[in-house]
């Protein structure tokens, strides 16, 4: 069955539009209580990143499941992977995490994870979409659940974090530039790093509620590389709004994205005999990245974009590592979800343990040239522009010039309303010309009903 408001990350939008509401999100509330709950005595725990919106929704959250009989316990402002660790912890039936990840302020969502802290399957997300679209009605007085604040939060987590490197491990001598993104992380991961160790330099670690992500965090990268420069520093992590992404810089102020840490972890365990099986990514994965692991003999396979399928495969192949190129890690030998803290611990751990410097770690590994460009949708759904003739005809050149040495990948984002076209080949040149062509076969069909209703931006 098709989902009616679960996107592939939960359910995202403008605060005050559409599903982001106060109605909705009360509704939304009472439907999770109603699939997730089991009884009275039922526990579901919240936590939200730093947006002044985060008040709104958890208050309306809140309202929902007491209605639904289910006792809730606030975190606060909470990483997302922190609040999956909680919810594993405290034996929650489930957590619920308030955030838009690496979106603007004035966007807010709402996800879930499962007692497992994983997310939840689509049959429980359908469940819940049933249960949205009966009349809300509320418990005897005598069943309404209770609401509890959870005051040691982040510093269970905080433990958690340095227990997942041997605790004999030390940091000490290192200068590390943090970026918090002024956004859930900006209490937890300065103490993370400097409990190991390190000498850390926190910046983007000041909320106010408007400044999340604002030219801060791993999607303003240059921030971090300036800081870096600046501090003499070792190297640099940069974090997303709600701490489940990383991007790093080494000391020379070079970027490395989610590709070059897996590359990183992975050989790392290889050397050390603990990979067990191969390493999951996606088709945004950089294919020079799957010809550096095929070459220390270690398989790539591929999934849809989303840190949910990614998972799902790991668990069908049995294996612990993977990753996406956005900086979502996941070591499920470590822990459920994408975690930006601990990713970084495992490079930190394995710059330690050789001896060698960040730089020195992507020895082996050539990226392919490869570019994204979103287009803005107008008025025509992202299928049918993707399955128009002219996109297609120029989609098919591209592949018959890249002539199996590259690849071209457009798919709609689950967050945003942009599709977004990705392609990737040996020359750089030839990859900007072949992506400007789709994108200008788009563009053409999206300013037909409305010339001023398109724009294109490049990442």
């Amino acid at each position: 069955m098709k989902r009616k408001y679960f996107g592939t990350d939960g359910i995202r939008g403008r605060v005050g539009e559409g599903k982001i509401t106060p109605e909705f999100v009360m509704r939304l509330g009472w439907a999770a209580g109603r699939v997730l709950g089991n009884g009275r005595g039922s526990k579901v725990l919240i936590g939200k990143d730093t947006r002044i919106s985060g008040y709104l929704l958890e208050s309306a959250l809140e309202a929902g499941l007491v209605a639904a009989g289910v006792d809730i316990h606030l975190l606060g402002p909470m990483p997302t992977p922190g609040i999956a660790y909680l919810t594993r912890t405290l034996h929650a039936q489930a957590g619920i995490v308030i955030s838009a990840s690496h979106n603007p302020h004035c966007d807010n969502g709402i996800k879930f994870f499962s007692s497992e802290g994983k997310k939840l399957p689509d049959e429980v997300e359908l469940a819940i979409e049933r249960e949205l679209d009966k009349p809300m009605t509320t418990v005897e007085s005598e069943q309404l659940g209770k609401a509890y604040r959870v005051g040691d939060a982040a510093g269970r987590y905080i433990e958690f974090c340095k227990s997942t490197i041997p605790w004999t491990m030390s940091f000490k001598g290192m200068k590390i530039v943090v970026d918090c993104a002024h956004g859930a992380t900006y209490h937890i991961a300065p103490h993370v790093f400097r409990e190991v160790g390190a000498e850390v330099v926190a910046i983007g670690a000041e909320p106010d509620g408007l400044n999340i992500n604002a030219g801060v965090g791993s999607t303003h990268i240059e921030t971090l590389q300036k800081e870096v420069l600046k501090q003499q520093a070792d190297l640099g992590i940069a974090l997303d709004g709600d701490g489940d992404r990383l991007i790093m810089v080494d000391a020379n102020g070079s970027v490395l994205d989610g590709d070059d840490i897996l590359y990183i972890i992975a050989c790392s365990r290889l050397r050390r005999g603990i990979l067990n099986g191969g390493v999951v990514g996606t088709k945004m994965t950089n294919f020079g990245l799957e010809h550096a692991l095929n070459e220390h003999g270690i398989e790539l396979v591929r999934t849809d974009v989303g840190d949910r399928y990614i998972l799902e495969r790991l668990q069908l192949e049995r294996w612990s590592l993977g990753g996406e190129p956005s900086g979502h890690i996941i070591c499920l030998d470590r822990t459920t979800t994408g975690d930006g803290i601990i990713s970084a611990l495992q490079v930190l751990a394995e710059i330690n343990k050789s001896g060698r410097k960040l730089h020195e770690l992507r020895d082996g590994y050539q990226k392919f040239p490869q570019i994204t460009r979103n287009v803005k949708l107008g008025n025509v759904p992202a299928t049918e522009l993707m399955a128009a003739e002219s996109v297609q005809q120029a989609v098919a050149a591209a592949e018959d010039a890249l002539a199996g040495s590259g690849r071209v990948l457009l798919r709609p984002s689950g967050t945003e309303p942009l599709i977004r076209v990705t392609v990737e080949g040996p020359d750089d040149g030839q990859v900007q010309n072949l992506s400007q062509q789709i994108v200008d076969a788009l563009d053409l069909l999206v300013s037909a009903p409305a010339a001023n209703s398109r724009r294109t931006v490049s990442i």
